[in-house]
């Protein structure tokens, strides 16, 4: 199993909108093969702020959530334009 941890800032006056775009993809990502967890959470003091939390059940899941339409369409062509910074890391087996 692997783990990613993704923080997005975006711009203020975009929260609204990524909150609404991050529970559509949060969405289909659950319904993916591979897919254990998907879960968007938006920081409760700086609303611009967001952090995601996905778990697969391994490398390869995770390439195949990076290949889906929603993927693609919600995150790198919707989503990415209106982010400030955008930072994920992955992590392995829990210990």
């Amino acid at each position: 199993m692997i783990t990613v941890v993704a923080h997005y800032r975006t711009h203020p006056e975009a929260a609204d909108a990524v909150r609404e775009l991050l529970a559509r993809h949060s969405a289909a990502s659950r319904a993916e093969a591979g897919c254990r967890r998907f879960d968007a959470h938006q920081d409760t003091a700086d609303p611009s702020r967001f952090v995601l939390v996905e778990a697969y059940d391994d490398p390869a899941a995770f390439t195949a959530h990076r290949e889906t339409e929603h993927f693609r369409l919600n995150i790198e062509q919707t989503l990415a334009p209106q982010l400030l910074e955008r930072d994920w890391r992955t992590y392995g087996d829990p210990l």
